[in-house]
Order: structure tokens, then C-alpha cells, then sequence
């Protein structure tokens, strides 16, 4: 008799979490964006909550939570419900960069959350001032092996994107070469602009118009595969460092513990709404490429990344005061 109540419960309880996947959503979804409104995370986040919205009949809420470099906005997600009706945009930095470089993090990214798809791809590409003689990655290495700590390379600041990124190019290469931080872009491409600086490692739409006019060069991208916006520039991966990736990637997550049949729908319905020729095109626009996957290739891209900026930050001696 026990046993066939234990079994009525588990049946019950499969038929609830079936009929609530299926019903999901029944009310608004909050998507918490862990920078203002306005930039490149805020893009994509609204142009995907367009389409969710027409697809689930349910407005896609955009909360922007800026502050500390994104960990107030996954904060804020850790401690939700989880239910599937808030989403966090995680980003490469929130999620794979600041649990290496931030010792006392209130939040693990691979206990707290739920992994859904990865969302979309930025790539990075290294750029030069056109007085720099190398023209590709290997000519790059050994202008830099035969000036050490000579070339300087501009960043947006100590412990940025573009600061990591050029320290995992200098770990996996060996060379020595000045880092130069920024407090703004602004100043920053004026000096690159006028040579002051010679190097510069960043999202692809910042300085790809620059390429085109011949103000910069463009030495390599930063991803496991050509970009799509620049198929004539080849990675640095093939350029002689094999194993070097360097993006910037966007995923969406659940806070732990949402059941996994409405984590399986919204892969779906994402996934669904990636492939729309539409939201392609205007994610392109952006230098975003479209990269759905499963929960499962999500949760090992994740570690895989957090593991080479964690190599980058204890060979590189990165701390942040």
C-alpha cells in the first residue's frame, strides 16, 4: 500500500512539472541584463525578449542591473525563484572572468545557475596601428621577442576584457610586452588613432569600420573560427597558437534547481528564435554571432572558459587591488 502511494505521489508530481512546461510561460518573464541599458549586452537581450515575446504571447521584462562589472545583475539572479520566470544574460565576464580573478565572489556561476543555451558569440579582434611593421601574429611575436617590454598595447583598464585578453596572447606566446590602461575608449582609439599605442585586442564593431579605412590593421580575431564579418582575417589560433580563444559570449541561465523540463523548453523556443533570418541579421549587425547549444555544451564551454582565464590570471600574476 505504501509503495503504491509512493508511486501515485511520483506520478502526480511528473504530471505537475509536465503540465507546467507545457503552460509555461503564464505570466511576464524577467530577463536581468547585467549592464545598462543601451550597450551591447542590452542589444541583444531586447532583441531576443522581441521575439520570445511573440513567440510565448508573454512580455520578456529587460531588467538592467549594471554595477561592479555584472556581478550585481547575477546576483540579483542567484537569489531568484527558481521557476523560469527570471533569466539572467550571463556574460563570458560575469561568469567565466570573475570567479577566477574575484576571490570572494558571493555567487559560483556552476552551483548557482541552471545552464539554458549559449545566446551568441563576439569575437575580439587584435588590431595595430599601420606604423607597426608586423602584419600577422607569428611576425607580431617576434617584433615583440626582439623588443621586450618596447610595444604597448592599450586596454580599458587593469582587469578589463581587453587587458586579459592581450595577457592570454603574452602567456601563451612568451613575450613581454607594456600594457597601457585607459579610464575611456574615447582617449583610448585617439591614441591608438596617433600611435601612441600601438595594440589594441576588442570587440570586433569597435574598430572593424577602423580596418575597412586603412586607420588600422586588423592582425587576427580572437575566435575558435574565422568571423563571418571579417573571413579574410585568420585566428590567432591558426596563426601559431593553437588553443587560444578570446571572446566575448553571452549564455542564458536559470537560477539551480528550475525544474529541468522548463529549462529543456526555453533551450527549445531560443534556440528556435536564434534561427529567425531577422534577429541573424541584426545580431550580425552587432558583430554577435548566433550560437545555440544545449544546456550540457553550455555548462563545459563555461568551465573550459573559466579555466583558461584562470591559467591567464595565476601565470600572468594578475591581481586586483
Amino acid at each position: 500500500m505504501h509503495q503504491s502511494l509512493t508511486a501515485c505521489g511520483l506520478a502526480l508530481g511528473l504530471c505537475c512539472l509536465t503540465a507546467t512546461a507545457q503552460t509555461f510561460p503564464a505570466r511576464p518573464v524577467r530577463l536581468i541584463v547585467t549592464f545598462p541599458a543601451g550597450g551591447p549586452s542590452d542589444f541583444v537581450a531586447r532583441a531576443l525578449g522581441q521575439k520570445l515575446t511573440e513567440a510565448w504571447g508573454q512580455q520578456v521584462v529587460i531588467d538592467n542591473r549594471g554595477g561592479a562589472g555584472g556581478v550585481v545583475g547575477v546576483e540579483a539572479a542567484a537569489r531568484a525563484n527558481p521557476d523560469g520566470y527570471t533569466l539572467l544574460q550571463g556574460q563570458s565576464g560575469g561568469m567565466s572572468i570573475n570567479p577566477a580573478l574575484l576571490p570572494n565572489l558571493s555567487y559560483d556561476p556552476f552551483r548557482d545557475f541552471a545552464p539554458i543555451t549559449m545566446l551568441v558569440i563576439n569575437a575580439q579582434m587584435l588590431v595595430a596601428h599601420p606604423s607597426v611593421p608586423a602584419k600577422s601574429v607569428k611576425e607580431l611575436v617576434a617584433l615583440a621577442k626582439a623588443k621586450p617590454g618596447q610595444i604597448a598595447y592599450a586596454s580599458a583598464g587593469f582587469g578589463s576584457a581587453q587587458h586579459l585578453g592581450m595577457e592570454m596572447l603574452k602567456v601563451m606566446t612568451r613575450i613581454d610586452i607594456l600594457h597601457v590602461p585607459y579610464k575611456g575608449t574615447g582617449v583610448l582609439l585617439a591614441d591608438l588613432f596617433s600611435g601612441q599605442v600601438s595594440l589594441l585586442f576588442t570587440s570586433m564593431p569597435a574598430v572593424l569600420p577602423h580596418v575597412n579605412t586603412g586607420k588600422l590593421r586588423g592582425i587576427a580575431v580572437g575566435s575558435a573560427k574565422r568571423s563571418p564579418a571579417a573571413p579574410e582575417v585568420p585566428t590567432v589560433a591558426e596563426s601559431g597558437v593553437p588553443g587560444f580563444e578570446y571572446v566575448a559570449w553571452y549564455g542564458l541561465f536559470a537560477p539551480a534547481r528550475t525544474p529541468k523540463t522548463i529549462v529543456d523548453r526555453i533551450n527549445n523556443q531560443v534556440t528556435r528564435a536564434l534561427a529567425d533570418a531577422d534577429l541573424s541579421q541584426r545580431l550580425a549587425s552587432q558583430g554577435a554571432e548566433p550560437s545555440p547549444m544545449s544546456p550540457q555544451a553550455l555548462a563545459r564551454y563555461m568551465r573550459e572558459d573559466h579555466e583558461r582565464w584562470k591559467r591567464v590570471i595565476r601565470e600572468g600574476n594578475i591581481r586586483l587591488e
